[in-house]
């Protein structure tokens, strides 16, 4: 498996310093979090792409994949969503990242039905475009689906190539599933893996790998037994927690311990 964190951890850093600490500490790829706030959105032009894929093709470090906030199964008009999924999709394509993630965001006033038929049927259509420029879309499992079982409704409606899931261990354990679970049905569907730790389920605080309450060993172990050999990414939260410890300085223990869970699954 190879090893990626997401800018998520260093809000705001620029492109260079990423690219620098990806080296320095032994990590394969990069998720970068497509928001204004972050040097990579799709607001940048055709120049500043060509200039980011280029940084990482010198330093010989992948971008794995562009972390998106579109919420396909949201209340409202299709439009603006597949507008935004489109924005992504062709970011994704311009700097060479195989993966565009996007969030379920299911409005509490509809039913489990609607907010999946809403999804599937904007995931379908984002599909089309998502086939013709090369980039995968990929579901998380988050806040309205939080699980594997949830994601594999709306992933089972769209049934497309082009559409595939991203394993957010944190929700989907907060949901009360089993990794076993999780894997069994989103296996044919599966993206890459965003690892991450807690202390407990009423603080989500980001903490080192390892230091918390998550199945890490477990989804290694697992993922292992099974013959995955995709992406593990740290989605450090430090972007919501002023007070979580700099992500910089947990980089090197971070791919350390991810090594050796690898190491002693293997």
């Amino acid at each position: 498996m190879k090893l990626a964190f997401s800018t998520l951890g260093v809000p705001g850093l620029p492109i260079p310093d990423v690219v620098r600490l990806a080296a320095a500490h032994g990590y394969h790829g990069i998720e970068l979090r497509a928001h204004p706030e972050e040097p990579v959105h799709p607001g940048i032009g055709l120049t500043e792409r060509a200039d980011v894929a280029a940084e990482f093709k010198s330093a010989g470090i992948e971008i794995l994949g562009l972390a998106g906030y579109a919420r396909v199964a949201a209340p409202g008009d299709d439009g603006p969503v597949l507008d935004e999924i489109r924005t992504l999709l062709e970011l994704a394509r311009d700097l060479g990242a195989p993966f565009v993630r996007v969030f379920p965001g299911g409005g509490t006033a509809q039913s489990p039905e609607e907010a999946d038929a809403t999804a599937a049927r904007r995931l379908g259509t984002a599909a089309e475009y998502a086939a013709d420029l090369g980039v995968r879309i990929l579901l998380e499992t988050h806040d309205s689906h939080r699980t594997g079982a949830d994601a594999i409704r709306v992933l089972g409606l769209v049934g497309h190539r082009q559409v595939g899931s991203l394993w957010d261990v944190m929700h989907t354990w907060l949901g009360g599933e089993q990794p076993s679970s999780t894997y069994a049905a989103l296996s044919p569907y599966l993206g890459y893996i965003q690892v991450k730790d807690i202390a407990s389920a009423d603080d989500t605080t980001p903490l080192p790998l390892g230091a918390g309450v998550l199945p890490l060993t477990e989804c290694v172990d697992l993922l292992s037994r099974e013959g995955w050999d995709g992406w593990l990414c740290w989605e450090y939260e430090k972007r919501w927690y002023e007070s979580a410890a700099p992500l910089e300085g947990l980089l090197g223990a971070g791919r350390e311990h991810l090594a050796r869970l690898l190491n002693e699954s293997a």
